[in-house]
């Protein structure tokens, strides 16, 4: 029986993928589109950790979700005056719907003015 395996060397392995083509290079993205993706990636993931996913959600996760909604708002208050009210204020609704639904959620609902993100946007009522 002989052996008939191929050689290991790279120059009989498929060329890589090439990457720099593929993917956009970040210099080239507009802060604002950074911005509002990780925003909304924030929402995203705020809205499953409370259950908004889909009724009945084995999601449910007040504790994390507080924290997501906290860092949205610090994020939107924070970069409001640099992506302009064009992108900020679709945002804003956004947060006080998730923090509304926060209120909704909680079995002790927190006094206003002490809701996750509160601190940064005010006291959210229902």
């Amino acid at each position: 029986m002989t052996d008939a395996t191929f050689p290991l060397d790279s120059t009989d392995s498929a060329p890589a993928p090439d990457f720099d083509s593929m993917t956009r290079d970040i210099a080239d993205v507009p802060a604002v589109e950074v911005i509002t993706t990780v925003a909304v990636h924030l929402m995203s993931a705020a809205a499953v950790n409370l259950g908004l996913d889909k009724p009945d959600s084995e999601h449910k996760d007040l504790d994390e979700a507080r924290k997501l909604i906290q860092a949205l708002a610090g994020l939107i208050t924070a970069s409001a005056t640099e992506i302009s009210s064009f992108h900020a204020a679709p945002l804003r609704d956004g947060l006080k719907s998730l923090q509304l639904a926060f209120r909704e959620a909680s079995v002790v609902p927190d006094e206003p003015g002490q809701g996750p993100g509160e601190k940064f946007t005010g006291p959210v009522y229902a």
